[in-house]
């Protein structure tokens, strides 16, 4: 039986059409690879500096034990001789706030400004409630109070203590990491959908067994994967703090009153505080109010403060200028959290606004319990412990990706790193979906918009030489 030579050869089958999720999935891992190679480095000391962090709260205390803690007493002195105590160890200074210790054991925090320390910086004075002692002088930062050591490891996983310049790393990193870990997901998800066989086991639990390529690369996912949740609000709430999203963050909240609330600090009538206070006989030297507020006015603060309920730690802060009230603020930041607020006439003790915290907006109290948390500060020795467990776990998903990377070599093998010529192979209309979802990016998170850009413009430009140099070798042939 002869063949008919000149029959035309069967048609291949045609391929079946991908979805969008099909078409993108090669665009989504070029990303993840390139964008862990390049940004790994800064997630990484992130990571680790982050994890140091975290011990600092448990290690703060016993550090400054003798600063901070005093023997119980059932005497006290008045606030005003603390005060005073710790306005006489610092010389040259102007009075900030006062905290006085929430229970008795603690010692009263006398902040006060000094010019020649950096900005967020104070000097704090320590003294002994029960007897009016100064038990030291530290230089404290920014609103938790930081002492010394901590100080030192919050500006190193900040800014590597390199001041401005060096916050745009964790900008950067924070930038990044939702987008390495959204990625990760939607690899992982597609990887479920084409294992469906498999038991779910073999997807949410590390192998310890096969290959060690296989081995490492199933702990890279996993750990990722249970990290996910953690790591997406670390780099959320990591952003508020950054340059540029974080000036966009406040810009969005304000325009939407989602700001933290706040007492009013003008007293009523631009009152300036009496000459006779008869029912506050020993506040006489409060009649007019000050920037360098009298020691004496922080006792009443204190009691009509707790009048109102607001107890535990409390700040005492006085006004800026003439005629500004008094502010007595909660400051607690353990769950459940306390920031109730009174401003007072620090004259006559006269409370002139009050802002409970029940009252806040639900942004504006969600926004301060991702702060607290993301700080350690929100569930106590159960959030710090949470938080270097989440920074172990991204600092060795970094490191796995790496070492997954030079034994294998980025497109030493076909298949593990897309092919290139992944944005040239998108129909145009998802090619410009891409582009205007980079923009909208590049407008919300500038740092994050601008390298993305960059890797898109970098991509558009390899993707022209390959398929010049593929037409060249198609003419040679």
């Amino acid at each position: 039986m002869s063949v008919d030579q000149s029959a035309p050869p069967p048609a291949a089958p045609p391929r079946p059409r991908r979805g969008t999720a099909g078409l993108l999935r090669p665009l989504v891992l070029r990303i993840h690879f390139w964008a862990g190679v390049v940004v790994g480095p800064f997630l990484l000391v992130a990571a680790l500096t982050g994890f140091a962090y975290t011990l600092m709260p448990s290690l703060e205390p016993v550090v400054y034990r003798d600063e901070l803690t005093v023997p119980a007493s059932d005497a006290q002195v008045p606030l005003a001789d603390q005060v005073r105590a710790g306005m006489d160890a610092m010389p040259g200074t102007e009075l900030r706030a006062v905290r006085p210790g929430p229970t008795p054991t603690d010692t009263t925090q006398v902040i006060a400004n000094d010019t020649t320390l950096p900005a967020s910086s104070y000097r704090t004075a320590f003294v002994d409630p029960h007897t009016g002692a100064l038990d030291g002088v530290l230089v404290t930062y920014g609103s938790g109070q930081a002492m010394p050591l901590r100080a030192w490891f919050d500006q190193l996983h900040r800014d590597l203590h390199l001041g401005e310049p060096g916050r745009l790393y964790t900008e950067l990193a924070a930038s990044w990491l939702w987008v390495l870990v959204l990625a990760g997901l939607t690899l992982w998800i597609g990887l479920v959908r084409r294992r469906r066989r498999e038991r779910a086991s073999a997807l949410l639990v590390p192998r310890v067994s096969g290959g060690k390529r296989a081995r490492l690369l199933s702990w890279h996912a996993v750990v990722g994967l249970w990290a996910s949740v953690g790591l997406l609000f670390l780099s959320a709430t990591g952003l508020t703090w950054s340059t540029y999203a974080g000036e966009n963050i406040g810009a969005l909240r304000a325009q939407l009153s989602w700001e933290t609330p706040e007492p009013a600090a003008a007293l009523p009538g631009g009152h300036e505080g009496h000459a006779d206070h008869p029912d506050h006989p020993d506040h006489e030297a409060m009649a007019t109010p000050t920037a360098e507020a009298s020691p004496a006015s922080f006792d009443l603060a204190a009691r009509t403060a707790a009048d109102l309920g607001l107890d535990g730690l409390v700040q005492i802060t006085p006004g800026e200028e003439p005629g500004a009230a008094t502010t007595v603020t909660q400051i607690d930041r353990t769950w459940p959290e306390e920031h109730d607020a009174i401003a007072l006439d620090p004259a006559t003790g006269q409370v002139v606004d009050v802002v409970r915290f029940a009252d806040w907006p639900l942004a504006a109290k969600l926004a301060t319990y991702g702060i607290d948390a993301h700080m350690g500060y929100l569930f106590g020795v159960a959030n710090q412990v949470v938080l270097a467990v989440l920074a172990l776990g991204l600092a060795c998903t970094v490191v796995w990706g790496y070492v997954l990377w030079f034994r294998r070599g980025p497109g030493r093998r076909p298949g593990h790193v897309p092919a290139e010529g992944v944005l040239r192979s998108l129909p145009r209309g998802l090619l410009a979906a891409v582009v205007v979802v980079t923009i909208a990016i590049g407008v919300a998170v500038p740092l994050l918009g601008a390298s993305l850009l960059a890797f898109l413009l970098l991509e558009t430009l390899l993707d022209r030489h390959r398929a010049r140099d593929a037409a060249q070798t198609g003419q040679n042939a």
